[in-house]
């Protein structure tokens, strides 16, 4: 078996040194499209709806080493929230860290973080059957989902995409920085 150092170093080095910036074009189409099923109900939500409004969209997972960081996401939804961000969680068995049941899912989220931002029913993030969003959000910004809690921070305009990396907080980051900087817009 080989292994490479590449993606170990790419890791540590987002960590410390901030997010990878999308290119400098614009993506070639809205990444905002679809409909996804809310966790809670399976009601379909069209993506169109959170349009015009600073969006961060977050891979997430119940039994996983970030988990923590739900906490620090509903923080940083409550806190931005009626200057116009949304916070979107996608649970996913992608990394088998999650539940596969959407109502446990559901039940731990609002029980054990009282999670308020809206959450979406468990998919795929990475791979062949990777939701479309999430394939949108790696074309436009070239970085594949590598584990739980992997951030994509979306424009109002939807022009500009940037990646975070799990060990990147949601709050006191640079994340941080850069909605505060987006709202401003």
């Amino acid at each position: 078996m080989k292994w490479s150092i590449t993606p170990v170093l790419s890791v540590l080095c987002m960590a410390f040194v901030g997010p990878v910036w999308a290119a400098q074009q614009a993506p070639s189409a809205p990444v905002l499209v679809g409909q996804y099923k809310r966790l809670q109900d399976d009601a379909p939500v069209d993506l169109k709806s959170y349009a015009g409004k600073v969006v961060l969209v977050v891979n997430t997972a119940s039994k996983c080493g970030f988990t923590n960081q739900y906490d620090d996401l509903e923080k940083l939804y409550a806190k931005y929230k009626a200057k116009g961000l949304v916070v979107l969680g996608f649970p996913s068995t992608s990394f088998r860290q999650e539940y596969s049941d959407n109502a446990k899912i559901a039940d731990f989220c609002k029980n054990t973080y009282g999670i308020k931002f809206p959450m979406f029913a468990n998919m795929e993030v990475v791979g062949p059957n990777a939701a479309p969003l999430f394939k949108a959000l790696q074309k436009a910004t070239g970085q594949t989902v590598q584990w739980n809690f992997n951030k994509y921070l979306i424009s109002k305009d939807e022009t500009r995409i940037k990646y975070f990396p799990s060990e990147v907080p949601p709050l006191g980051s640079p994340l941080e920085d850069l909605i505060v900087e987006e709202l401003k817009r």
